[in-house]
This record gives structure tokens, sequence and C-alpha cells, in this order.
């Protein structure tokens, strides 16, 4: 590459930061990373009336969360700035008094009114070479009832004047080369007198510029938009360092039929966002990834693969993994479905890798939201916990249901198992284990487990009577991991008070 890789990500503050998003970004920050290049976050708040209180904030704290770390942006500055479009309004004036001055652009006065009666006048109406001098703009009045309505301050807005009957080439590095004809384009407004702001199309032309971005990498729904942006480029005489363009494919939803929402999350059971998010007008809550328990390098591998592969079939990768083996090579050009089961599997495998400890920290909140002090039992015990039953969760919550019995004594039993396990037989057998407990040297689970077996074995007593019954009351099912890891973590006496109460507590069902 001749110049140096410098890509942005440019969400605009109108609420949540939604997967597909993320995915966006996230791709942008996979090349620039395997090309040693830039990441920057640009703010495109332009749309005043779409602008919503706490979304930058969200944007910044999604990224964070996920680990695509941020080069230049409002919050890390840098030497391209300002990087939030509102704060930029001198620079876009100056660009768009150039295109006026050049004659590639013209100033309108049509009210919404006025455009309204155009559209029903004339099927399929568009502003363009067609329709343009039957309009009121500076290209159809004389200069000086145009100079009047300005001075006067009558709002206008200034379109981009775009020539007809061209072929424009938009060449795409994950597409190819893309040809439309110049006539079934739109006269875009680029900028509106009303809020002194440019639109989306002359901002983003003017600050990749600007701030020498050299890949425009982006979601399909832009595609159509891209022989526009390519004429700006030309009319500002910026052809030769426009940026490389990639639309990269949509996510859509499971079936694969349609783009993915927020109503496919909520009717599946799975977050389209990456954090949890409030609205500040409705006050409706909306589930993201890092509350339902997902890891972020699981996410992002997830995401990573929605629409990409490495070239083999290698599925588990870190970030440094991934940023080894990206290109565009091996995108897809069409949708990606949301496989969202997968991202569970994904979950799954990178809480087997998580180290204990740092699971324990992850899980000490939900042992809070369940009346457990961790603190009464500490992390060692905790961590051990964890490591007897972490194969069987795909979420960090999911840990309670699967340990809960080591933290709180069973209040109530499985009517299902004392049914199936629990014989007339089972207090006297019980009893007589207490003793065979309280009898060991050692209460470890490799020591305590032979001495117990040979018991059951040399009194003829039927082993998975006795052992079920046993584990009925300690977890209060029959369920969880091996029964003497269970015993060793409880210790002897919380061990012998379990099967006491188990005694004393539980009935045979009526016949």
């Amino acid at each position: 590459m001749d110049r140096k890789v410098r890509v942005r990500f440019a969400p605009s503050p109108t609420g949540p930061l939604h997967i597909g998003g993320v995915r966006t970004a996230l791709y942008n920050y996979l090349f620039a990373r395997r090309h040693g290049g830039d990441m920057i976050l640009r703010i495109e708040d332009t749309d005043s009336n779409r602008f919503v209180p706490g979304a930058e904030d969200y944007i910044n704290e999604s990224l964070a969360w996920l680990g695509i770390k941020i080069d230049e942006g409002v919050r890390e500055g840098g030497n391209f700035g300002p990087y939030k479009q509102s704060e930029r309004r001198d620079i876009y004036r100056k660009y768009v008094k150039q295109l006026l001055d050049n004659g590639k652009a013209y100033i309108a006065f049509d009210t919404p009114e006025e455009l309204e009666a155009a559209r029903a006048a004339t099927p399929n109406f568009q502003y363009d070479a067609s329709t343009r001098l039957g309009m009121r703009n500076s290209l159809s009045l004389p200069a000086e009832e145009v100079k009047s309505l300005i001075d006067g301050g009558t709002p206008y807005v200034v379109r981009f004047l775009i020539e007809p009957g061209r072929d424009v080439e938009v060449n795409d590095l994950l597409r190819g080369k893309v040809t439309i004809n110049s006539s079934i384009l739109d006269d875009k407004v680029l900028y509106k007198s009303a809020d002194d702001l440019p639109t989306y199309h002359l901002a983003n032309i003017v600050d990749d510029h600007l701030m020498e971005v050299s890949h425009v990498i982006r979601g399909e729904e832009w595609l159509p938009s891209a022989p526009l942006h390519v004429l700006l480029y030309e009319a500002f005489g910026w052809a030769d360092t426009r940026p490389d363009f990639v639309h990269l494919p949509l996510l859509l939803k499971p079936d694969g039929k349609g783009k993915l929402s927020k109503r496919d999350g909520d009717r599946l059971g799975f977050p389209v966002f990456p954090l949890e998010w409030h609205d500040p007008k409705t006050g409706a809550i909306s589930s993201g990834y890092r509350e339902s328990g997902y890891l972020p390098e699981a996410v992002i591998n997830f995401l990573a693969l929605l629409g990409w592969n490495p070239g083999d079939d290698t599925e588990i990768m870190s970030m440094d993994e991934l940023i080894s083996k990206f290109s565009f090579d091996h995108c897809s050009r069409s949708g990606a479905k949301f496989a969202f089961d997968k991202g569970r599997w994904f979950n799954h495998e990178y809480i087997q890798a998580t180290p204990d400890a740092e699971l324990t920290r992850l899980f000490r909140p939900v042992l809070e939201a369940n009346g457990v002090n961790p603190d009464d039992f500490g992390d060692d015990y905790i961590t051990r916990v964890i490591s007897l039953v972490k194969g069987r969760v795909n979420f960090v919550a999911e840990l309670w249901d699967q340990s809960k019995f080591f933290f709180k004594a069973p209040e109530t039993y499985a009517e299902k198992d004392i049914k199936k396990r629990w014989k007339p037989e089972t207090p006297e057998l019980l009893a007589e284990l207490i003793e065979q407990l309280r009898a060991l040297p050692d209460f470890s689970s490799a020591a305590a487990e032979p001495p117990v077996l040979e018991w059951v074995a040399a009194k003829g007593y039927h082993l998975g009577n006795v052992m079920n019954a046993f584990r009925l009351t300690l977890v209060g099912e029959c369920k969880g991991p091996h029964i003497f890891d269970i015993t060793e973590l409880l210790g002897l006496e919380e061990t012998v008070r379990r099967i006491t109460r188990g005694i004393e507590t539980i009935s045979l069902p009526e016949a």
C-alpha cells in the first residue's frame, strides 16, 4: 500500500450501537491493525433532530469493553480534530462555498410544500437536470432575487449539481467495479441554512479527505451513495487521494430473511446491542451482550466470523490472531445470517478457557444478587467451586444455578428425586453413612471416596440408592459435580448437618 492505512468508524449518536455497527467497527479495526494503521472514531452528529443524550458515551463504552482501541477521537484527541462534526461548522462552510464558487453546486429555496406539490404533479419526481430549472433555485432565478432571498433570511439548501448521462465507476475492494449512470442520481442536498450544518454526504467526504482516511469500510446500505461520493471527490479536485471503498454485507435475521433488527432479538431471546441500553425518552431497557453474561472476547470472535473467515476451519481466535489473519479476500459479498446460538457456543468455549480466578471476579456480583456475601466464603473457595461446575455453563450467571448449594444449604428437596431415590430404609443408611464419614482420617475427595465405597460394598447396599440419597441431602436434587468433590468443599460438619437435616425433613411420598 502506497499510503498509511487510516480508517474511521463514524457512528451517529442517535441511540444504542447496533451489533451490525459493532462488526463494521471491528472490521475497520482489524484491517487497520493488520496494516499498522490508525483507527479513528468520528461522531457524525449533524442530524441535530435525532440526537439522543447518552448515545455518544454509550458508543465509547461499547468499543472500550470490546477491546476495539481508538487512536484518534473526541476522547483521545489527535492531529486531525475536531472529531465531532457539530464542532466543524467553519470547516464545512469553506467547502460549501468552494463548490458554489466553482459551479459544482447551487442554492435552492423550495419550501417543503413546493417540493410536495412537485412530487404530486410528477410521478417519481426527482430533483435533477430534468426538473431543476422548473424549481426555485439559483439556476432558475435572477441573481438579484437570489441575493435578496439570502439577505432576507429565507431558508435554503445547497444542492450538488449532477451532470446526467455519465457512467460513474466505484471500485470496491470486496465487490469489484460497480458502474452507475449519473442520470439516476438526484441533486443531493449538501447543506441546510436552517441549522448551518452539512448533510452526511458533504461532511463525510470533507472529513475523510482532511483526516487522510485511506479506506472507507462501511455497510452495504451506503453502496447506492458511493457514486455521489465519487463525484464529490472529483468536484473538490481530490480524485487522486480518494479512499478505497469496502461495502460490507449486511447482518441478516437468523432465518436469513431481511436485515437483523432489535425485534428479532426480543422475539428469539438474544441481544442486538453490545451493552444494556436505557432509552432516555421511553425508559425502555434493551438487553446487552455484557449484561447477558457474554465475555467481550467471545463477542469479538463470534462477530468476526459473520461475513469473514480466515481461509481455514479455525474458529477460536484471539484479537491478535484475528488481526494477523484478517483480509477482505475472505469476506463474503452476501449477507451473513446472525446465528445467535453460535454466539452462545463461543461464550461457552471462552468461559472454559478463562482462568477460574477471573471467573470468580465476574461471579461475585451474581452471588451478591442472590443474597450471598462473597467475603463470607473467600475467593479461594469460590474459585474451587467454579472449577467444579463451569463445564456445564454458557454464561457466568448460570454458575449460580449450578453451584448455589455450595453457598446455601437446600431448604427444599426435588419431589421427583424423593419419589425415585428415597426408600423406607434410606434414613437408616444415611445415619450409618454419617458414622463412616466421621471416622475418616482425611476428608479430601480422593481420600474419602474409597473407604465409603468399600463400606457400601461390604454391607451389600445398592450403591445408587445410597449415593443418590446422599446427594439429595447435600444439593436438594440429584445433580451436581462429583459428590466427594462437593463434600470436600463443604467440609465434614456442614456435610453431616445437611445429611441430618435431610433425614429429619424428607418423608416418603404417600402411595
